[in-house]
């Protein structure tokens, strides 16, 4: 088993800085539960294996508290309505709808169906008789029984794996969800432009001014409040992730003074040195939402994600995602969320 840090429970929601969960990975399955005790598993491509040409994402999901089933969903690049068959040791368990590619087995039948996939030595897909792919379960029963630790439920006849005789009650309650207030971003016209003199003192203020100097566009302005602009420096860029360093900008076009913007939980990417740093960086000036997206290789089955919200003093961790395996999983496990309100 490696446990792999993800993006970092916030109790109570304004006290203490956000910590998202941590993963684990166990043979071909990659797990990890959020700030709520909700967990995901997901299937992941042998060690070695070839990319398919028609790849299948397959998981396990369960929120946290007694009366929660788990969850079992397929997705795929199809079209249409289909029936899903999945079996095990050529036994059929279980059946789903699919509707363009989209499928989830729910209830006492995703129950039987985790149950026999942590019992079972092999598993299989079939959509409408044919085979669609056959996902490994080396470690499946290894990461249902640490969901089943996570969420209170070793013991319990609620767990899948680790069952015991306790009641339902035993289970643990999940854990309160955060509450975020978000600024509202007053409308109007962007902010002024950025004076010769001005993009010289955030160069050498970011670190960033050879790399200002390179990229193919001018540092990003953002209006948050009437005397505030959010701004999003470029630097750097490689083949998929280009970096930004987030700042906050006060004052008058021309004599704008410049400090970093601040964060409850720095970016994933930012070093050392109290410079945050954003990646694949989007604002949505609508929600208030400002977003970093790393991929840890180009066809994005691994990397991190953080989205923020601004509160009008700092940024304010909303969600977190990762995946730390490269290893076909191109849904991220969520390690962190939070509930945003006016």
């Amino acid at each position: 088993m490696s446990i792999l840090p993800a993006a970092m429970a916030m109790a109570p929601a304004f006290a203490q800085a956000p910590k998202p969960g941590t993963l684990a990975s166990y043979k071909d399955w990659a797990i990890g539960c959020d700030n709520r005790n909700r967990c995901e598993a997901v299937s992941l491509l042998p060690e070695g294996g070839a990319w398919p040409d028609a790849p299948v994402m397959l998981g396990i999901r369960r929120d946290a508290g007694a009366a929660a089933y788990p969850e079992i969903w397929v997705s795929r690049d199809a079209r249409g309505r289909e029936a899903l068959d999945f079996l095990i040791d050529g036994r059929k368990i279980a059946s789903a709808a699919s509707v363009d590619g989209e499928a989830s087995v729910q209830g006492p039948q995703a129950s039987a169906l985790a149950i026999a996939m942590a019992k079972g030595g092999g598993m299989e897909i079939r959509a409408g008789g044919k085979s669609i792919d056959r996902p490994s379960l080396a470690g499946s029963a290894a990461a249902l029984r640490y969901m089943d630790a996570k969420q209170g439920r070793a013991g319990t006849m609620a767990a899948l794996v680790a069952t015991g005789p306790l009641a339902l009650s035993a289970v643990r309650p999940a854990p309160a969800t955060p509450l975020i207030r978000r600024a509202v971003i007053p409308g109007g016209a962007p902010p002024p432009a950025f004076w010769r003199e001005e993009l010289t003192k955030l160069g050498a203020f970011t670190g960033c001014a050879d790399e200002m100097k390179d990229a193919s566009s001018p540092p990003d302005l953002h209006r948050l409040s009437k005397t505030e602009a959010l701004v999003l420096v470029p630097c750097g860029a490689g083949a998929y992730n280009f970096s930004a360093v987030p700042v906050i900008a006060t004052g008058i076009a021309g004599r704008r003074a410049f400090r970093f913007a601040a964060f409850d939980y720095q970016p994933g990417w930012s070093e050392d040195d109290g410079r945050p740093l954003l990646v694949n960086a989007s604002w949505s000036a609508e929600t208030s939402n400002l977003q970093s997206y790393a991929k840890g290789r180009g066809i994005g089955d691994c990397g991190g994600s953080e989205s923020y919200v601004w509160d009008g003093t700092r940024f304010r961790l909303v969600e977190a995602s990762a995946m730390g395996e490269c290893r076909g999983a191109w849904h991220w496990i969520t390690t962190w969320s939070a509930k945003v309100t006016d």
